[in-house]
């Protein structure tokens, strides 16, 4: 099971009150793509879309020509496997979002460019304590592989946040995913984890309006999801205080097998009150 979101704002919200209702009650049925496995290859010529201002290194780049050339003309760097499938609805063509702290985008990560980046972030103490994966690129890159090359269950992006790579995010099918025999999932139910990997990002309720503004971006990209749902260690409590004051409700505590976490869910039915 992937590791759970860590350090988003403590931000304002009510303290959580366990949900009776039924609205959370198992009615789910395997699907095609439940079934199916997806054994092609990504289309070619996909690519993410740069932010205004974004930094080169997130620019959207063609491929090198061989020789050292430089970009061929009218190529573009191919996406992951992950990224290209249809169980997510293609996170790589959400389009940017305007929020209080900027315009702010999801681009799926690409090994090649952002591990460096990603390990850093991994080895601050604050985010190690709940990710666990501090340690050498290939500790990371250990952890990304599997989503990048898998069927698409799990897309890992990176946040950036007025062109500015700042956070990094798993958008990923929690129906699909082990968490599923922890809670009653609903068919096409969508997870996010994140870590905020700035320090001067902590703490403004910078955590509270991009949890907002990603919810969001699932449901707007995905209609057919009525629910995003997340599990933060209940340890974490700015992270869960967080997920609160972005609108979403707490539904129960999960024993999962590495840590007793917080079900967090954000209605589709209730995103215009909260």
């Amino acid at each position: 099971m992937a590791p759970a979101d860590t350090h988003t704002d403590a931000g304002t919200g009510p303290a959580p009150q366990v949900d009776t209702g039924a609205e959370d009650t198992l009615d789910l049925e395997l699907s095609e793509e439940v079934l199916a496995l997806f054994g092609e290859d990504p289309p070619a010529g996909e690519a993410m879309r740069p932010l205004p201002g974004a930094p080169a290194s997130l620019a959207s780049s063609a491929s090198s020509v061989p020789g050292g050339a430089g970009p061929a003309a009218g190529t573009r760097p191919a996406m992951s496997r992950a990224a290209a499938s249809d169980l997510l609805d293609h996170p790589a063509d959400w389009r940017p979002v305007t929020t209080p702290a900027g315009v702010f985008q999801l681009v799926p990560v690409r090994l090649e460019r952002d591990l460096a980046v990603l390990t850093r972030w991994m080895n601050d103490p604050a985010v190690a304590a709940f990710w666990e994966l501090a340690g050498s690129e290939a500790v990371t890159a250990a952890h990304l592989r599997p989503q990048l090359e898998g069927d698409g269950r799990s897309v890992p992006c990176l946040g950036v946040l007025a062109g500015i790579p700042m956070s990094y995010w798993e958008i990923y099918r929690a129906d699909l995913d082990p968490l599923a025999r922890h809670y009653p999932a609903r068919p096409q139910d969508t997870g996010i984890h994140l870590l905020i990997g700035g320090v001067h990002n902590r703490g403004h309720g910078v955590g509270t309006t991009l949890l907002r503004a990603v919810a969001d971006l699932v449901l707007d990209n995905r209609p057919r999801c009525a629910r995003v749902v997340a599990e933060p260690d209940l340890r974490n409590t700015p992270s869960v205080s967080a997920f609160l004051s972005a609108g979403f409700r707490f539904s129960a505590e999960l024993e999962l097998p590495d840590k007793r976490a917080a079900l967090m869910v954000r209605d589709r039915i209730h995103r215009a009150q909260l």
